[in-house]
């Protein structure tokens, strides 16, 4: 008998993996808008803008001492006590700025943004800025000087501060050089150097006399063109001469304080010297603070950022400031609480405001 093998058992189909499956549109939404939300995040907290802030900055008595070194000191002259502060101002400007850290500065209302170019010029390093400012530093420490001992009624002269190289000034005179006269003119004031070359056009020949280690000298100097040595363009003669007003006096002032730049504090030190060098006492006793960029003869110019050193000196204890004449409409927009504000075109004024508030006699604001 024959026999049919059984048919083998039917086996199920192995299963085979099912293909992973994408995120839905929804989830891609999800995992798209939490990526841009940390981009956004990131960026707004470490990376800058191209702005920076303006805000209230430090104020110094220039009366006072910095770690036991006065800030406007004479050595060499009879000096006389003080009372009172006679403070200056600054203003806080940085360069810092990311996008949060502006909201949070623009939502506190002491700080206003400005866009970088207007403080920083294409290609200027911080490095620059800050030899640049200390510049301006320097200069208004020399302004402030001359302005007060000027006020004073010591003598002062004019030196050759500057020369350009190769120009005509530089084959007849040496940087130290006090300078006489120019073209015939009495010179007493720096400005009075380029005003006596007025009329005269490049190749004319004038007269100068100056005086080196106590020799008068008086010669003749063949002007040049400005543009011949890097200088702007002008119509008269040039002779590559950068002029200083310069006390002649046989003591010095110094001014001991760093990290502060800009021309701003001219008047507030000239007032310091004033006040240490005469009787009586200018402050008071009262805190004042003020502003204001200051020249040779006295003459105090506006300067910017105002409403940043009001809010600085109120915050100070400040209950008197000095503003220059052109920044008084601006600053009565600003005005703080309790600040009284005085106006001041030149030295002479400023000193007369003080004298006045002392005394209690009428005074002069915005």
């Amino acid at each position: 008998m024959s026999t049919t093998p059984d048919a083998p058992a039917t086996q199920p189909a192995p299963e085979q993996p099912r293909p992973a499956r994408g995120l839905t549109r929804r989830g891609w939404t999800v995992v798209i808008g939490t990526l841009l939300t940390l981009v956004f995040l990131i960026a707004g907290l470490f990376v800058p803008i191209p702005y920076v802030s303006l805000g209230p900055g430090p104020t110094y008595d220039t009366l006072g001492s910095i770690e036991d070194v006065q800030i406007v000191a004479v050595d060499g002259e009879q000096t006389y006590p003080t009372t009172g502060q006679l403070r200056m101002t600054t203003v806080s400007v940085n360069d810092e700025v990311t996008l949060f850290g502006a909201m949070g500065l623009w939502v506190s209302g002491r700080y206003a943004l400005a866009p970088r170019e207007e403080y920083f010029r294409p290609g200027e390093t911080e490095e620059d800025i800050t030899k640049q400012n200390t510049k301006l530093f320097q200069d208004s420490q020399s302004n402030a000087e001359t302005a007060a001992l000027r006020y004073l009624r010591y003598p002062t002269q004019v030196i050759a501060a500057q020369i350009t190289a190769g120009a005509p000034a530089d084959k007849v005179l040496e940087p130290g050089d006090q300078l006489l006269t120019v073209n015939g003119t009495p010179i007493s004031t720096a400005a009075q150097v380029r005003g006596a070359l007025a009329g005269t056009k490049p190749g004319d020949s004038v007269s100068i006399s100056f005086k080196r280690e106590g020799v008068d000298t008086t010669t003749s100097i063949t002007l040049g063109k400005a543009s011949d040595f890097g200088a702007q363009e002008r119509s008269e003669g040039f002779l590559g001469l950068g002029p200083a007003d310069q006390p002649d006096v046989p003591f010095t002032t110094s001014i001991s304080l760093e990290n502060v730049g800009g021309p701003s504090a001219g008047l507030m030190f000239s007032l310091a010297i004033v006040d240490r060098l005469t009787p009586g006492d200018l402050a008071g006793g009262h805190t004042i603070a003020g502003t204001g960029e200051i020249d040779p003869e006295g003459t105090v110019g506006r300067i910017g950022g105002i409403q940043f050193k009001l809010v600085g000196a109120r915050e100070a204890g400040v209950t008197t400031f000095l503003v220059p004449e052109g920044n008084c409409d601006e600053a009565r927009a600003a005005t703080p609480d309790g600040l009284q504000l005085l106006k001041v075109g030149t030295l002479t004024d400023a000193v007369t405001q003080l004298e006045n508030l002392k005394a209690g006699r009428p005074t002069e604001g915005c």
